[in-house]
């Protein structure tokens, strides 16, 4: 097999997109056509970073990989030139490279304000995320961080990209040891960051644009971080302030106010579903008796349409409290069916063995005591042949 090793254009020049290429070999990858070439533009996914996109003799390339000092390229499709031109898709490309070098000014400033060390670094499709190993922060101190990364970005630093020795690597002040050996790739962001990484990155901050830390989240011991740059940062931007704006509409108050009129509105709701749970415990009370007076045996059965489960719960108590009966409750909703099981304690009956009776017939889950259980599915579930086995089953077990 012909070992050689693929020459990697975007190590030269990461801004660049096409190329021409000799097929070193041919294979078969996962099902897929394969392709080893002695030079590719194509990044392989590495370090936290996905592959390039793009095409080679127009056809997709679905997969980018390593395979030692080769680069394996999956296609679409077999090709069966000899001689091939490739294309990458530059606007993933610098999407990608946006992300990369962005990552690499926020892990510096993370470690210049609060010295948090970088511990895993994801570049994802929509949002990049890295975890920082501090157990908190503060929010003036996120502040700080994301402030000071945007200072390099708007100084426009020089990006430089060398290679350095191994036994001179020590003399270059990486911001975390090397984990190849030999010929170590540096990516500096001039004077303020320096890292052994083999990634595409732009030529100077200021192609990476803004740099926003959006959401965070406690990963073991340490703080994951989700951030945005570049263009992702302006579409994250204009969908914030769509949302803001629409708020701000149906609110009726200026942008400034939204907060406090949402809090409003929670206080507003809460009280009035406070208020409605007491009024459908008093309606309760008299639906109980309704039910009671119009039985003819011990036996209580309805399905609803409108009740929620918390308002059927309560009634089958009501019922229960009132005489010795068996309610078989169930509930039927667009988005969950839900079945309420309840007798008396004076009928000295154990319903928990219905739950594995019922629950296959509704494709649910419940559980409960002895004198009451619940059991929820979803929506159009046969809640009728729930509630006939249920009848079944406790009609042999009454005394």
């Amino acid at each position: 097999m012909n070992m050689k090793k693929t020459r990697r254009l975007y190590f030269e020049d990461a801004h660049r997109t096409e190329f021409q290429a000799d097929i070193v070999e041919a294979i078969v990858c996962e099902g897929r056509p394969a392709l080893i070439l002695d030079q590719t533009c194509f990044y392989p996914e590495s370090g936290g970073q996905p592959s390039d996109q793009g095409r080679i003799e127009g056809v997709s390339v679905l997969k980018v990989f390593e395979e030692g000092e080769r680069v394996v390229h999956v296609l679409e499709r077999e090709i069966s030139a000899g001689r091939v031109g490739g294309k990458v898709d530059w606007s993933v490309r610098f999407d990608h490279m946006q992300q990369h070098s962005g990552q690499h000014i926020l892990s510096q400033a993370f470690y210049e304000i609060v010295k948090g060390e970088t511990m895993s670094f994801h570049l994802g499709s929509e949002r990049s995320t890295v975890e920082i190993g501090i157990a908190r922060m503060g929010d003036d101190e996120l502040s700080r961080v994301e402030s000071r990364a945007n200072e390099i970005v708007f100084q426009d630093l020089e990006i430089k990209i060398y290679f350095v020795p191994e036994e001179r690597i020590a003399a270059v002040p990486l911001r975390k040891p090397p984990q190849k050996a030999g010929l170590i790739r540096v990516v500096e962001v001039d004077g303020f960051d320096y890292s052994a990484c083999g990634g595409t990155h732009c030529r100077r901050t200021g192609e990476v644009g803004l740099i926003k830390i959006t959401q965070s989240e406690r990963i073991r011991n340490n703080l994951r971080f989700e951030f945005v740059c570049g263009r992702r940062a302006l579409a994250d931007y204009d969908l914030k302030n769509r949302v803001v704006r629409q708020l701000s509409g149906e609110l009726s108050v200026k942008e400034a106010d939204i907060p406090s009129s949402v809090a409003k509105l929670s206080a507003d709701w809460k009280a009035a579903r406070k208020r409605a749970k007491k009024d459908e415990e008093k309606l309760a009370v008299f639906e109980a008796q309704e039910f009671i007076q119009k039985t003819k045996g011990r036996v209580i059965r309805e399905i609803f349409m409108e009740k929620s489960p918390e308002a059927i719960k309560f009634l089958a108590l009501n019922i229960i409290k009132k005489g010795d009966f068996v309610v078989l409750f169930a509930v039927r909703s667009e988005t969950r069916s839900h079945l309420v099981l309840a007798a008396a304690e004076a009928l000295n009956l154990d319903l928990r063995p219905l739950v594995p009776i019922v629950a296959p017939l509704i494709n649910g889950k419940g559980g409960g005591s002895p004198s009451l259980v619940e059991v929820s599915g979803p929506a159009g579930a046969n809640l009728e042949a729930a509630l006939d086995a249920s009848q079944a089953y406790l009609t042999q077990k009454m005394p």
